[in-house]
């Protein structure tokens, strides 16, 4: 992945002064030891925290380690203020756990307190309004604590992304997709920059790249990457020049930001003037770790993003789209898997899915645009889509949105794609999500949101879900199991 951080973690430990230091000094080196012993990095900060000048040495000890991410430690039960204080001052991703008593031996007179500490942390942190990583449940061994680092990586690397991110969109968005034009305001909020430019943008910017030096490589690179695939390559050459135009795009206009994500208009006058569809350069891309969303879908750029920092592998945006015939259900899906008629459904699109996340990738023609543009005859503007079945194992489907009150809301729910051909076209698979058929009528129905969702390959909701609440969504939906009702749900259903 070339566009998403590297973290760069301290771990601070911090001491009442009434509690014996060397207990956090102690705890602080088990805990280091045991995280090195998992494989992580961390740089140990030596100054202890006990008062506020402490606080600021041990915060140039973190500048001067080159670190963008920090692990506050209360070994004992700590000073609320000045450990507090650091976390303000430093600014960056923080999560916060303490240590356990470790046996009866140290409760006669070493008991650090830590359990009854993290409440007064979590209450100064509410006093200066800042937001920290605080695990289930946060207070634990030296090898506990160790497990809750690996599981802070990911929130901090999506959040130290999404501070230093630009969305670079190709607009506008399509009259019969309003539900992709949000309002970007919540956004900027978050510390992201939008640069929104005309079609007329991009495609002067392409008819610039004509015979450019560097289309025959892209294409050899395009047609190794395809395979048995390359089934159209008279296309290549618009390809490959259409992905040279969007790398030179990105950094003539990435400006201040280090991460971007696009967000492209791709239809309909797009394949009557650009002469193709973009779909598989826009894998291309999302595969690299810069999400390419379709139909100017600004918030689906962004929560791809979100997935790839969170999973650093690749992701998709699909649509949630179509139902599972009854007959593939009875014959596929009934006798093999312990999922309802409701609790499956097919997420497609035309074929924006990297090629690793497909069981056999194929460049293919948009067959729905094929009918509209160019009926009876031969494929060639409409070709350029990646098609096949998306790879069979767990997902995470989810998407941050702002909704029509410009207010931040998402939804997690993790489910699996199963190994049932989906006898149909594009790039697409057959989901499986418990208890679909409620989430989609009380969460994506009920909320209002858009029919794109991004695609997270392997169990990430955890994850996923906390850094949504890092950045401060309130609402977070998930799919809830049987019993647990949503809030507009019939109980008489």
């Amino acid at each position: 992945m070339v566009n998403i951080p590297e973290v760069k973690l301290g771990v601070v430990a911090v001491s009442r002064d009434c509690f014996p230091i060397e207990l956090s000094h102690r705890r602080r080196q088990a805990l280091v030891s045991a995280y090195r012993a998992k494989g992580g990095e961390i740089a140990e900060i030596e100054t202890i925290i006990e008062n506020e000048k402490d606080a600021l040495k041990a915060l140039d000890e973190l500048k001067a380690a080159g670190c963008n991410a920090l692990v506050l430690f209360l070994g004992n039960f700590g000073p609320e203020g000045p450990e507090t204080m650091l976390v303000e001052k430093f600014g960056m991703p923080t999560m916060v756990i303490a240590a356990a008593e470790e046996d009866t031996a140290v409760l006669s007179s070493d008991r650090g307190d830590a359990f009854c500490g993290m409440l007064n942390a979590s209450y100064s942190l509410k006093l200066r309004g800042l937001t920290c990583y605080i695990p289930e449940y946060p207070v634990g061994t030296a090898s506990e604590c160790a497990d809750m680092i690996e599981e802070f990586l990911p929130v901090a690397r999506t959040l130290l992304g999404l501070r230093d991110l630009k969305v670079i969109s190709f607009g506008p968005r399509p009259y019969d997709f309003l539900a992709c034009n949000a309002p970007i305001a919540p956004l900027f909020k978050l510390g992201i920059n939008i640069q929104e430019n005309s079609e007329l943008d991009l495609f002067a910017a392409f008819n610039a790249h004509k015979d450019d030096p560097r289309i025959p490589e892209v294409m050899a690179d395009m047609a190794a990457e395809l395979g048995d695939g390359n089934k159209m390559p008279g296309i290549l050459p618009r390809l490959a020049q259409y992905e040279i135009t969007l790398l030179d795009w990105i950094e003539e206009n990435r400006g201040a930001a280090k991460y971007v994500v696009l967000a492209n208009k791709c239809w309909p006058a797009f394949q009557t003037q650009f002469g193709f569809v973009p779909c598989y350069v826009n894998s291309r891309l999302t595969a690299r770790g810069i999400p390419v969303s379709c139909e100017v879908d600004i918030y689906g750029a962004v929560s791809e993003f979100i997935g790839t920092c969170v999973t650093q592998a690749s992701v998709t945006l699909l649509d949630i789209n179509n139902t599972v015939p009854s007959d593939m259900y009875k014959s596929a899906i009934e006798p093999h898997y312990n999922y309802t008629h409701k609790d499956v459904f097919m997420g497609f699109h035309c074929g924006n899915t990297p090629i690793c996340r497909l069981t056999k990738g194929t460049m293919k023609y948009q067959l729905i645009m094929h009918r509209g543009l160019e009926p009876d005859k031969e494929p060639d503007i409409t070709r350029g889509t990646l098609e096949g079945d998306i790879v069979p194992g767990d997902i995470t489907f989810f998407r941050l949105q702002g909704n029509s009150d410009s207010q931040l809301v998402s939804y997690v729910a993790q489910g699996e794609v199963l190994p049932v051909k989906t006898c149909s076209f594009g790039g697409i698979g057959v989901f499986a999500i418990p208890e679909m058929g409620r989430f989609y009528r009380h969460v994506l129905i009920a909320d209002h949101y858009p029919h794109h969702g991004a695609v997270a390959f392997g169990k990430a909701g955890k994850a996923i879900f906390s850094v949504m609440k890092m950045l401060g969504v309130e609402k977070v939906s998930f799919n809830q199991p049987k019993g647990m009702m949503y809030k507009d749900e019939n109980p008489y259903a």
